[in-house]
């Protein structure tokens, strides 16, 4: 049995700072910093935000491409590194404000960056053993940084939903494949209490990112017996716009098959809500017989691939619900005690 989306769904905040802004605070050099992460700036929880709320959000607009029944749900999964309760479910409160009823299992997933991918293979699993009809899968954050930090310039906030099923005339996409690549390298992390992450620095690249990207990619690329020239387009996790960029040219991916996808130079990293929300934007534009690969990337570390294949029917759902492009032209600047409050650093 296959699975495939049968609705997808963005939601990405309003707010933005600029990285001269945040540099501007801090004394650091604004070309240096912009040439190093290539990320102009960033999106930004509004102070009523969360992820919570993003979920909801993208969940809404999934359902409504996937013109589904939120009872026919039989399972939430929402993967963050934000939840806002350490003990008490995002999924139940998701499940809840989209009229999913009760009868659904429910979790949330974490994984750094990659525990929205990581809840999107878990509802293919339960579609594909016939164990539910559909299920949801969502990558939100309002991810953390210290003030100051290297990652300050990147972090952001924004999220994005799919609901799977297992009926070929509902999809919008087939996933055909997926597999993953995981080990215990600790580039970054946050313990238990700590209000902001901390890095390994240049570590995160070559073993940690590098590695993993490249590996998941090689892996799916041979399960398949697929080329980067087969794609149409390639999404992988945008921790920076060099990362990516740098990973695509290893394996032989062209500018114009990762363009539409790269999200990053404008609204920021926006951790477990990263490689979901390219794969909507290139969602949102491709056409039918489309070859998509997705790759995400999660520190400590792992990554999860994905090749799908777009259907005809995405033409006449794709306009049902805001479009991710919406969402990323729609500004409100703030400044950086703005910021610094809304980021509730500021008490």
């Amino acid at each position: 049995m296959t699975a495939g989306i049968v609705g997808y769904g963005a939601y990405i905040p309003k707010y933005r700072i600029k990285a001269e802004t945040i540099a501007r605070v801090w004394g650091a050099d604004t070309r240096r910093i912009v040439d190093g992460l290539g990320i102009q700036e960033k999106s930004v929880p509004g102070k009523d935000e969360d992820t919570a709320t993003i979920a909801v959000e993208a969940a809404r607009n999934a359902l409504a491409r996937a013109l589904i029944n939120p009872k026919d749900l039989g399972a939430i999964y929402v993967g963050s590194e934000s939840h806002p309760y350490a003990v008490k479910p995002t999924a139940g409160i998701v499940g809840e404000a989209i009229g999913a009823g009760n009868h659904y299992t429910a979790a949330d997933t974490e994984f750094a960056c990659k525990a929205g991918t990581a809840a999107l293979q878990m509802c293919m699993g339960l579609v594909q053993s016939g164990m539910i009809k559909y299920g949801l899968a969502i990558g939100a954050d309002t991810s953390q940084a210290a003030p100051g930090d290297a990652l300050e310039y990147s972090a952001a906030a924004g999220g994005a939903a799919f609901i799977v099923g297992s009926q070929e005339s509902e999809w919008l996409a087939e996933i055909k494949d997926t597999c993953s690549f995981t080990s215990d390298t600790p580039d970054f992390w946050r313990r238990g209490l700590s209000p902001h992450p901390r890095h390994a620095g240049r570590f995160t690249g070559e073993p940690a990112y590098f590695k993993h990207v490249l590996q998941a990619t090689k892996a799916m690329l041979d399960k398949t017996h697929l080329q980067p020239t087969d794609f149409d387009y390639a999404v992988f996790h945008m921790p920076n716009a060099k990362f990516p960029i740098a990973a695509a040219a290893k394996l032989g991916f062209k500018p114009e098959q990762y363009k539409d996808g790269l999200l990053v130079t404008a609204i920021g990293n926006t951790y477990s809500g990263c490689s979901p929300l390219g794969l909507t934007k290139v969602l949102d534009k491709a056409r039918p017989g489309a070859r998509i690969l997705v790759v995400s990337y999660g520190s400590g570390s792992g990554s999860d691939a994905f090749v799908l294949e777009v259907k005809p029917l995405i033409e006449e759902r794709r306009g049902l619900a805001r479009r991710t492009e919406d969402y990323m032209k729609r500004k409100t600047y703030l400044e950086y005690a703005q910021y610094s409050k809304h980021m509730e650093e500021i008490h």
